[in-house]
């Protein structure tokens, strides 16, 4: 069976679409090559590594790069993870599906460690229901019917 390619595309790419990366490869891996890229590249941020390595999930080494990276590149899937990666996320191609979920930007929290610390915790619980129960559906379970 030959792995599908998926996109998770968000602005920055420093926080919802890594941890969506890293989530989406650590449960389905087996069946999906998984990249993320963003509209206008930054950092990862470091309470997305944190808070990824608190579910046992290692980001530490991804690194924040440009949708342009992939324009040439086959891509199967697109998932969108903010309402800006939607509007401005260009044609792929050949992509079979493109897929929309906005979550909120933890990136935007304000306050102290703790306080930023339990959005970015918050936006990870939100994208790994997400990636355990309606991505399923939409992917996995369509997929197979598709198939036969």
């Amino acid at each position: 069976m030959t792995k599908q390619s998926i996109l998770v595309l968000c602005t920055g790419n420093s926080a919802r679409s890594q941890m969506a990366e890293g989530l989406i490869r650590d449960q389905h891996g087996d069946r999906f090559i998984v990249h993320s890229a963003g509209t206008r590249p930054s950092i990862v941020r470091p309470e997305a590594i944190r808070v990824m390595s608190e579910i046992g999930i290692d980001i530490s080494d991804h690194r924040s790069k440009s949708v342009d990276e992939f324009t040439d590149r086959p891509i199967d899937i697109v998932l969108t993870v903010c309402d800006n990666a939607r509007e401005t996320c260009p044609y792929f191609p050949g992509a079979a599906k493109i897929i929309h979920r906005s979550f909120e930007d933890p990136a935007e929290a304000t306050g102290d460690e703790d306080v930023r610390l339990e959005a970015f915790r918050h936006a990870r619980d939100q994208i790994l229901d997400f990636t355990q129960n309606e991505f399923v559906r939409l992917i996995i379970e369509d997929g197979r019917n598709a198939d036969g």
